[in-house]
Parts: C-alpha cells; structure tokens; sequence
C-alpha cells in the first residue's frame, strides 16, 4: 500500500515546508513527496496505538486523504510533520473508541441473549449476524440508545425526530430483536437486559 520510497536525500523540515506551501497553491503532485516522506512513520504510529497492522495501513490512507483535503487549513505554527500527527492521533483515537464501542455492544448482547433469551453469542460474527439485518437508522438508535446510553431526548435531538418517535422505533427494534431471536420457549427483551439508560 506504501509508495516507493525516493532514492534523493530525505526532505529537510524546511523543504517539507517549502512543498506544503507549493501543495496550497495547486502542485498536487508535491503530495508524493509528503506521502514517500512521512508515511512508514505514520504506519509505525498507527499500528502501535492500533495494534493491528490491516487496520493501521487503512488508517494510513485514511490520514493522507484527510491531510490532503485540509492541507490549506495548515499554517506554519507548527511544523507540518506535528500537524500531520495530530491528523493522526485523533483519527486513531476515533477508531479506538468504536473498537470499543464495538466490544461494548458485543457484551451487551452476549449477556442480553444469555439472561433473557437463553440464546449465546460465542463470537463478534454471531453478533454482526444480527445487527446485519438491521436498518441504519435502527443500528443508530440502538447505538445510541444500549450502548451510548443516551435518554429518548437526546437521541431526540441527533436525529431530528420526536422522543417519543423515538421511544416506539426503539420498541419496535426491541421487539424486532425478541422476535428474530428468541429460543423455542419464547421470551422478551426488557429494557433492563440493556445497560440502564437515562430516562
């Protein structure tokens, strides 16, 4: 995924600089050189705070696109190499936080399933197995609602619509779930089966 690194001498900061300002005014072949220049550095920061060598090259991309499509926003204040770092730390952060999000509503379901419906989830597939069926907006709501723990108002004001349009999408996906999931003898998802969430 890496470009071919340059054979000529690594930029100094003031080259580094010089092509920032050469980028800005149109010379979007000079982003090549950003790329060969900071990206094994940028895959090294990535994997360790990711701890996975796919998702950090993504990432990678991830960060040049995202440094590309800001590159005017950037003034010399600070060097473009710790400006480019904090592109990165923060996009790594966000997807620390849905890694575990993602654990987080793992385990609500595997006790969710185990407790009230007597049905196990042995393994993060099973889960995408049942949220696969779910629409957008329903995976948003119980997003927001199970694991981010948000009240119907606040979940309200997100996504524009009536708490208590809220409160019946949101039993109408309770039920949805009971019913696509449960065991021979039945049973029904209680909204205490998910974390204890705000009125």
């Amino acid at each position: 995924m890496f470009l071919k690194p340059s054979h000529s001498p690594s930029p100094t900061p003031n080259h580094i600089e010089q092509i920032v300002q050469e980028i800005q005014q149109g010379d979007i072949e000079q982003f090549r050189t950003v790329i060969q220049r900071f990206q094994r550095q940028m895959y090294v920061y990535c994997k360790l705070l990711l701890n996975d060598k796919d998702q950090a090259e993504d990432a990678v991309q991830d960060i040049f696109i995202k440094s590309y499509q800001d590159i005017n926003s950037y003034s010399p204040t600070v060097s473009f190499q710790a400006w480019l770092y904090k592109i990165a730390y923060h996009h790594c952060l966000n997807l620390n936080k849905k890694k575990a999000n993602d654990r987080k509503l793992f385990h609500i379901f595997k006790e969710l399933y185990r407790s009230t419906l007597q049905y196990h989830i042995d393994s993060s597939s099973e889960l995408q197995d049942i949220l696969d069926p779910l629409s957008m907006e329903e995976k948003h709501i119980l997003l927001l609602r199970a694991v981010e723990e948000y009240s119907y108002d606040e979940i309200a004001e997100v996504m524009d619509l009536k708490p208590a349009t809220i409160r019946k999408k949101y039993e109408r996906l309770r039920k949805k779930l009971n019913n696509e999931h449960q065991p021979q003898e039945g049973g029904y998802i209680h909204e205490s089966a998910f974390h204890k969430s705000r009125g």
